[in-house]
């Protein structure tokens, strides 16, 4: 049986957790790292865009192969917050790690190890967050919920882009004295990212319920889960 669904404040908390996650995604994906190693760490643009596209593949079969074994398990053993703080930890610390990736190509190799750990991380803690939201409203009101959580991401996402430029990136950032030369100011936007989703998915863990899982025991669930 479903536990009790959510109260308002943990509904809310599910929607913060798509703000924190969607910051990775926004400034480490696509708008600010991205760029960054294909222009400054990569030997040249062609190879860095060849790199960075292998690497998003590799990250994508890995989720692909992955996904549906641990959320079996998770269904099982009902710790799906348990599941999600390990992803959101990992994710957090290998976005941090990003920041020593020096404009240099001998970064090449560490950059895309850590970017595919972090990118594994971020896309499997979604299969725990979005397994939780049968449990947080009654059925007729799943897609007002998921909507909304949706639409916070997006703007988190969004949001966090424009505090990395106002913070780092731009030429009157608040942080302008960071050293440019060795692009300190753009490698300081993954320190933000993991700060920004170790922040806002705090309030998930504390707040927002999980379902009771099906198995009696770990082992049960583990055998269960492989099976389904």
């Amino acid at each position: 049986m479903n536990a009790p669904h959510a109260v308002p404040s943990g509904i809310a908390a599910w929607w913060l957790y798509d703000w924190a996650n969607s910051a990775f995604g926004t400034l480490i994906t696509t708008f600010i790292f991205g760029p960054y190693f294909i222009s400054n760490v990569a030997p040249d643009v062609t190879q860095g865009t060849v790199l960075w596209g292998c690497a998003l593949s590799i990250a994508a079969l890995l989720v692909a192969a992955l996904s549906p074994l641990l959320g079996a398990i998770a269904d099982q053993d009902g710790g799906r917050k348990t599941w999600l703080f390990a992803t959101t930890a990992a994710c957090v610390v290998l976005s941090g790690l990003l920041y020593f990736v020096a404009p240099s190509s001998d970064y090449v190799v560490f950059a895309l190890s850590v970017f595919v750990g972090a990118v594994v991380a971020s896309e499997l803690s979604l299969v725990f967050y979005n397994s939780m939201l049968p449990n947080l409203a009654p059925t007729g009101r799943i897609g007002f919920v998921s909507g909304w959580g949706l639409g916070v991401g997006f703007i988190g996402g969004v949001t966090c882009l424009a505090a990395a430029l106002f913070l780092f990136v731009d030429p009157n950032a608040v942080f302008a004295e960071l050293d440019k030369s060795g692009a300190e100011n753009i490698r300081a936007t993954a320190l933000l990212v993991a700060v920004w989703y170790a922040l806002f998915s705090m309030p998930l863990f504390l707040f927002t319920p999980q379902q009771k899982g099906l198995a009696r025991n770990s082992t049960e669930a583990v055998k269960t889960g492989l099976k389904t």
